[in-house]
Parts: C-alpha cells; structure tokens; sequence
C-alpha cells in the first residue's frame, strides 16, 4: 500500500535548495501522491511549476487562505473563481478562518470562505479547511452551506471529542499530522473516539514537524511517522493504518490509485 500525504506546502521557499530530494524522499518511503493546498496568488507559480514537474505525485487544489485575506481579497478570490473554470484542481483550499493571526479581517475571511464553499458545491470539489481559534464560526458556516455533495477535511485537527463528533456529523473528514505524536498535546486520546473512517493523513509540511524530528523542517517522508502513532492508538497494523486512511483520501479527492 501506498501513503498520501494531503496537505503539503512542498513549493514554498523553504524546500527551493533540495524540493526534488525531499520529494523523492518520500516516494521512496511509500508516500506516492502529495496534495497541494494554494495559499494566493503570489505562491502560486511555484506550485504549478512542481505539478507539472511531478505530475503523477504532486496534485494541486486552489483557494485562498484565510491568512491572505487582505484588503484585496476581492482579486485574490477573482483569481481562484477564473482558476476553478480550467477543472485542474482536485480540490479547493486551503480555506477557512483564521483568527489567531488577524481578527481585523474576520468578516472578510467569513464572507472568502462562503463564497469558496459555494464554488465546491458548484463545481463538486472537496475542501480543505483551515481552523484557528475559530472552529465556531467554520462550523456555523459550514452547517448553513453542508449538503450531501460538499464534503471536505479539517485540516490539522487538534480540537477536542466534541468537536470531532460535530465534524463527523456531518460527514466531514479530520486531516491528522505531526501533533498527534506530540507528547503532552492531547491529541492521542481525541484520536481514540475517532473511526478511522473520517481521517486521512498529513503533514503540512514544512510545519509542525513530528516527534522523533519535532523542531526540524517538516516534509512529506514523514508521514510514516503519524502513521505508526495512530496504528499505536488504535492498536492497529500500520499497513492497516495506510490502507484505511489512503483510501479515504482517494474517495475524498477522487484520486486514482
């Protein structure tokens, strides 16, 4: 079986030295397909130029973070809109709301992150949401805007039970990464209430890196790592861990094996 690491920032800067090592370091680790979330405009070159240099591992969305949600959202948002009518993405994201970085944008990022949810539905492409300190307002959005075709994942999951069960009553996935095998993070026990059913895997790379490499750069050959935790968790196989999670991830975002 094959991993998939659903959410990584492979073409930002930080991998510009060695991007076509980190990348084939984890196709040798098993770690085949690598999904793309977009940021905004302006990084959005490098991640085309990385699809089209890795086209059968490297797998783009387009969105706008909430964190680029600026005074100029209404470009950045005409820019996603006139993306989506080229049906090359796999998703849309990385969107959502962010109010740890900048709450003077709050009604702005609310208004860039319903009008993504309607273009899902529109065009029938999954999300990727990005929370902080924020889970209500997504959540109250999101339960106005959810019906039995806008499916997505809570990117980085770090939220408690009843989160979870509110993410899964309606349908959506829980994207686990590097903090779950962090030792006092908490996450580990939220992760026993969860069915594998709604998670797949992540890394975020180049963020939150996990344990034994915690405080490093983060990349996609990592993903074993989170892997084997909730193997450990759930008191699994990790290829049984891979197996579920990977095909969760294909149904998701309609990949092809």
């Amino acid at each position: 079986m094959f991993l998939i690491d659903t959410h990584t920032h492979l073409y930002l800067d930080r991998f510009k030295d060695d991007r076509d090592s980190v990348i084939q370091r984890a196709i040798n680790q098993g770690v085949t397909k690598m999904l793309l979330p977009s940021i905004d405009s302006s990084t959005f070159e490098e991640m085309m130029n990385l699809t089209k240099s890795y086209p059968n591992n490297c797998l783009p969305m387009i969105g706008l973070h909430p964190t680029s949600v600026k005074d100029n959202y209404e470009d950045e948002l005409a820019f996603v809109e006139k993306e989506l009518e080229k049906d090359k993405y796999i998703g849309i994201g990385e969107i959502g709301i962010d109010l740890y970085w900048d709450d003077a944008h709050s009604d702005q990022q609310k208004d860039a992150f319903r009008r993504q949810l309607i273009w899902a539905k529109k065009y029938n492409l999954p999300i990727a949401i990005h929370t902080r300190d924020s889970f209500n307002e997504v959540y109250n959005i999101l339960k106005k805007e959810t019906t039995d075709e806008l499916l997505g994942v809570f990117h980085c999951f770090t939220g408690n039970k009843s989160e979870a069960f509110k993410i899964m009553d309606i349908g959506f996935s829980m994207g686990i990464g590097g903090i779950v095998t962090f030792k006092n993070s908490g996450l580990g026990e939220v992760c026993k209430s969860i069915p594998l059913d709604f998670m797949i895997l992540e890394t975020d790379s180049p963020f939150l890196t996990p344990s034994p490499h915690r405080g490093k750069r983060n990349e996609s050959s990592y993903l074993n790592f989170i892997a084997v935790k909730l193997a450990e968790i759930h008191g699994m196989k990790v290829n049984d861990v891979v197996e579920k999670t990977s095909a969760n991830a294909i149904k998701l975002f309609n990949l092809k094996p």
